[in-house]
């Protein structure tokens, strides 16, 4: 049940442009979880906020320059290293076609935040919704084992960065006491 929190100003966008980009993002962020775009199940429970903030400040002032920040939630398990590069790298790129204008110059301008909720922290329609469950609804009971290979491939992967971390800093402190 992929949602994206998006914020840019009232007047960033053509009423047209904008459409254009939510679309994209939409279909962006639908693909960067694996699922097909083109299905009506995704679509219908494929969520996007606008927040148009009041006014953007950079170092405590004011600014006029267009800034987005875009926030795509996805379940625990959603995302890979791979999957998440490419996501900041086409909602950038969207941005710059949104606006007609080349990618270099968009890119600073444009702050993606791929963000995973926790197994078992992803509620709605008044219940607790696994990474499992999610793929039972969107691709059919026959992906819910998707859905637990997905978690564990990516607890594995936390749990090498906390090693790997645990040992780096076991290695300092045993350099530092010689």
């Amino acid at each position: 049940m992929p949602m994206i929190d998006a914020l840019w100003p009232e007047d960033a966008l053509t009423p047209e442009a904008e459409a254009r980009l939510v679309k994209e993002l939409t279909d962006t962020l639908i693909e960067a979880e694996g699922y097909d775009p083109a299905n009506p199940i995704v679509q219908r429970v494929t969520v996007f906020h606008l927040h148009r903030p009041a006014a953007i400040y950079i170092g405590g002032e004011r600014t006029n320059t267009i800034r987005y920040r875009i926030i795509p939630s996805a379940p625990e398990g959603q995302y890979t290293d791979e999957s998440r590069r490419a996501l900041v790298r086409n909602v950038t790129e969207a941005v710059a076609r949104a606006e007609n204008r080349p990618f270099d110059e968009v890119a600073p301008r444009v702050w993606v935040f791929p963000t995973e909720i926790p197994d078992g922290t992803w509620g709605t329609r008044g219940a607790i919704w696994t990474l499992p469950d999610i793929h039972a609804l969107l691709a059919g009971e026959s992906d819910r084992g998707a859905g637990v290979e997905r978690l564990a491939r990516r607890r594995r992967e936390k749990a090498r960065i906390a090693l790997e971390a645990a040992l780096d800093a076991a290695s300092a402190d045993i350099t530092s006491k010689a």
